[in-house]
């Protein structure tokens, strides 16, 4: 393994094909010692949108052991994808790791090991990256935490795009959990997930085996543009194959809408994609030359599955196509002479007789066998009708090139010269083929390589492969962008477009630009395709914020989501540096495209051939003689003086609106209003999705508040905590005069005794007036329910313009008016209203303040929160605050962290979340 470093204290990590070894070692010694350490939690997120997908793997250890014992994390991860983090958790300290150009990171390494600290170094030496694993020391009765995230563009098969998951955790785990959202722009028009594949990845069938079922595993909500599936299987289940658990891929496969013949173009944030797959085209015909390797290593089971699988290709020919066969070892042997020959039946069957008969002889001369193939097709393009066919070779070998021209350079000199136009795919056969030199044979000229797995299923492997390019739709395919509204464009010229796949390209937009004009020019069936289609593009759109007649929703600090399409520009682009650098021989070139690749990677996080990830554990001391330098700002140097003065901690606003005694909103976040002290309190706390939380419970005057949450995308980089928001709420006020008033985001109901139901929109302003209640809604949109017992409450209707695809229509929950409310108040929130609260703030510690506020600038004091016996640390903050009915300002609160939330309350959260069965608003007498 030569590409890693030495690593003390037993941390070790990896990130290449070359880890396999020490993967197998590693696992091959967990079962010697089964389950010496617990895996606690294992879980899975995704998050995919417009085909990009951002995934994590979490796993989290115990050591229940007295002494210490190595814990093995590994992942397998996709061919195509970029690591973007890895995190470590130990006794409660998170170690990030970073990413950084390799000469620098390697001197961050160094400079670690020369202090003796803990350090790690990630790096591959491929674009593609197919294993990571890591190896650390896990102390007696610790938890340890794995964090892994990766990021890739999900490519279009057979018109199906398929996530898969790795799911091995070593063991049966309590809490495993795999969470998949889609989301789609055009539509989704199917998503399945198949039963758990135990085999290679590689081998999963593009269909469903008969009787499967769409769904196979966990449960599937969607709509037409989204959908999300979770799965968490019991005990039972993950055992139920094996002792050790899971052992197995997730998978998803789904498509999308396809509306425009020229595609679906996105723009946001000065960046664009264009996805570019037009359907229902008329099949272009092929002229396919099959060069099948039949030296010695091909003997027995690959021959025999290597006829199986040709006999099948050869039946699917159309009768429009061509087709001939080279066979090679040391010499190389053409079926016919003469050039390619149409597919008829006669033909297709004289060729299974000659397929047949194949029999191995003994060295590999992959050279003097494409070269061969080349002629084969030049000779045929002279003919008239060849001009109307896309030229193609479907290449297999199991081996090294031995025989003939062996040097990789000028075999790929030699092959580009003879193929010419023609498009090679490449199947690197078994462990023992050289697939990186399949790899530049194809990638030269104008196809792709795959590796085909000996295990199983090769048959299908090879099959599906040649399924792929069978039906090719379009050639010589140039999506043109106008240069005034356009740059960095990724590439844009494709030699062929086959059935049910797709073109990407990603690029930027110029700053002031009105549109992006796209320009379709391609040949097809009848010679020559044009198209245009001017786009129009958006104003830019921040994540947007609330007017008067809306809530603060939680977003307006948060990173604008859309810039998805910014990440898979950078993606692209950075593979497309690497690709051009490894095929350019200008020593000075390479170096350049090497240096725009580094620049990327470490502006985007991503671990690829030119940069390495670093993860180092920090000194908690300085060493002697060191001093952090001093910094001064403009009220003058508050680390020496410490005296700067404090800004105002209670709550205050502009003009003379009444406060509100607390809210709901957003995430939801909440904010309530401790009148004691004058102070506003934070905190956030993670429901579930259809939870229906007891926001207030007013025993003596009859009063209930409930909200329901429903399911929220998660955000981009944070796909491990949920997400969701209010979609309705129900007031209800038992008693002689009893109502019930359910608001959701189109109607607000008003139910009363005996029957009697009226209904207001929530688009015009109406209102509602019964015995001593009054339901309206305002001139801006605000649902309001007044009670005449003191009692006030206002729901603001979340309705966005322009949302990105984390933002839904949501609900705002707010407590307007509080002083008729009793002693005895409960509910999560209203449990607040009349609770002995105290926060007593800390003598400011310069040093400490200094530094927190250099990490955090929103940081303002810190401070203790005391309620009955519980203590609880908490952090004065600078927050956007809605509290009355004016716009949301800046104003100060004191935070709780999420892990101490449940400290404040009164009793656990899940006291406050009503059963479903129960929860449903009735009359009480």
């Amino acid at each position: 393994m030569e590409h890693l470093w030495e690593i003390p204290l037993a941390f070790l990590i990896c990130a290449s094909l070359t880890c396999v070894n020490f993967v197998e070692a590693h696992r091959s010694g967990a079962k010697k010692e089964t389950f010496q350490l617990e895996v606690t939690e294992f879980h899975v997120k995704s998050v995919v949108v417009s085909r990009y997908a951002r995934s994590t793997v979490l796993s989290t250890i115990f050591n229940p052991q007295a002494t210490a014992q190595e814990a093995a994390f590994e992942v397998d991860l996709p061919s195509t994808a970029f690591i973007s983090n890895f995190t470590i958790t130990s006794n409660g300290k998170e170690y990030v790791s970073q990413v950084k150009g390799k000469q620098v990171a390697k001197k961050i390494y160094e400079a670690a090991k020369e202090k003796g600290q803990t350090a790690g170094l990630v790096e591959t030496r491929h674009s593609y990256a197919e294993k990571f694993a890591i190896a650390i020391s896990v102390p007696p009765g610790e938890h340890l935490s794995f964090k892994l995230s990766f990021e890739q563009l999900l490519v279009r098969r057979l018109g199906s795009y398929d996530l898969v998951l790795d799911l091995r955790p070593s063991q049966p785990v309590q809490n495993l959990s795999v969470e998949v959202t889609i989301a789609e722009r055009t539509g989704i028009s199917w998503v399945r997930v198949l039963p758990l594949q135990t085999k290679q990845r590689q081998h999963i069938p593009n269909t469903l085996a008969a009787g499967e079922k769409e769904v196979a595993l966990g449960t599937l909500w969607r709509s037409d543009t989204q959908a999300r599936v979770f799965y968490s299987p019991s005990m039972e289940e993950q055992t139920s194959s094996s002792q050790y658990g899971l052992n197995a891929d997730f998978v998803l496969k789904y498509d999308i809408v396809y509306t425009d013949l020229i595609g679906d173009v996105q723009v946001y944030d000065g960046y664009f994609v264009h996805y570019f797959a037009p359907q229902e085209l008329p099949i272009v015909p092929k002229e396919v030359v099959f060069v099948i390797d039949l030296s010695g290593s091909m003997s027995g089971t690959k021959l025999l599955q290597t006829k199986e699988a040709m006999d099948t290709i050869l039946t699917d020919l159309r009768g429009h196509d061509y087709f001939n066969i080279i066979t090679f070892a040391t010499d190389v042997y053409t079926w016919k002479p003469n050039g390619t020959i149409p597919a008829t039946a006669a033909n297709i069957k004289a060729a299974k007789a000659f397929v047949k008969k194949m029999k191995v002889i003994d060295s590999t001369n992959i050279n003097s066998a494409l070269v061969e193939a080349g002629h084969l097709l030049r000779d045929s393009s002279a003919s008239r009708e060849a001009r109307h066919r896309v030229p193609m070779v479907i290449f297999l070998t199991d081996g090294q090139a031995n025989s003939g021209v062996t040097d990789p350079g000028k075999m790929r000199k030699n092959a580009r010269n003879a193929l010419g136009s023609a498009a090679l795919f490449g199947l690197a056969f078994g462990q023992g083929a050289d697939y990186d030199l399949v790899r530049q044979l194809s990638l030269d000229n104008r196809g792709v390589a795959r590796r085909v797995y000996t295990d199983s299923a090769v048959v299908l492997q090879l099959k599906g492969f040649y399924d792929e390019v069978a039906s090719p739709l379009l050639s010589e395919v140039q999506l043109s962008y106008n240069d005034d509204q356009a740059f960095e464009v990724t590439r844009s010229l494709f030699p062929n477009y086959f059935q049910g796949s797709e073109l990407v390209v990603a690029g930027r937009v110029h700053p002031g630009a009105r549109n992006l004009d796209v320009t379709l020019n391609a040949i097809d069936a009848k010679q020559h395709l044009t198209a245009e289609k001017r786009n129009l593009i958006p104003d830019p759109q921040p994540v947007e914020k609330p007017s008067e007649s809306e809530g603060h929703d939680g977003t307006l600090d948060q990173e604008d989501i859309s810039g998805f399409v910014q990440r898979l520009w950078a993606y692209m682009t950075i593979k497309e540096l690497l690709l051009t650098a490894e095929n350019t021989t200008d020593a000075t070139v390479v170096a350049e495209l090497k240096q725009n690749a580094s620049n990327l990677s470490v502006k985007y996080n991503f671990v690829t051939p030119v940069t390495s990830m670093v993860v180092v554990k920090p000194d908690t001391q300085l060493s002697e003689g060191e001093s952090t330098p001093d910094r001064e700002d403009s009220t003058g140097d508050s680390r020496k003086q410490g005296n700067a003065k404090t800004p105002s901690r209670t709550r205050t606003h502009s003009g003379h609106s009444q406060s509100f005694s607390s809210s709901g909103d957003g995430d939801p976040h909440y904010v309530v209003y401790l009148s004691k002290g004058e102070i506003d309190l934070c905190f956030t706390i993670d429901g579930h999705a259809n939870d229906v939380i007891r926001l207030v419970e007013d025993a003596q005057n009859g009063i209930t508040v409930d909200g329901r949450l429903m399911w929220a995308p998660p955000e981009v980089g944070h796909e491990d905590v949920e997400r969701t928001y209010y979609d309705q709420i129900v007031v209800s006020r038992n008693g002689p005069q009893p109502v019930i008033v359910t608001l959701t985001l189109g109607t607000v109901t008003v139910s009363e005794q005996g029957g009697v139901n009226r209904t207001l929109r929530t688009d015009v302003m109406g209102s509602v007036r019964g015995p001593h209640f009054r339901v309206r809604i305002d001139d801006r949109l605000r649902c309001w329910v007044d009670l005449d017992q003191g009692i006030s409450f206002m729901v603001l209707l979340h309705h966005y313009k322009h949302p990105d695809y984390t933002q839904l229509n949501h609900l705002g929950f707010y407590l307007a008016r509080a002083e008729g409310l009793s002693v005895g108040t409960q509910g999560l929130l209203g449990q607040f209203q009349h609770a002995d609260i105290h926060v007593e703030e800390e003598a400011a510690d310069p040093e400490a303040l200094f530094e927190a506020q250099a990490m955090d600038s929103s940081v303002v004091a810190f401070g203790t929160l005391r309620r009955g016996l519980a203590r609880v640390p908490v952090t004065l903050r600078r927050r956007m605050l809605k509290d009355t009915v004016r716009k949301p300002h800046t104003g100060h609160c004191w935070e709780v962290q999420k892990t101490d939330v449940e400290k404040i309350l009164a009793e656990p959260y899940q006291a406050y979340v009503q059963a479903s069965d129960r929860w449903s608003p009735k009359f009480r007498h």
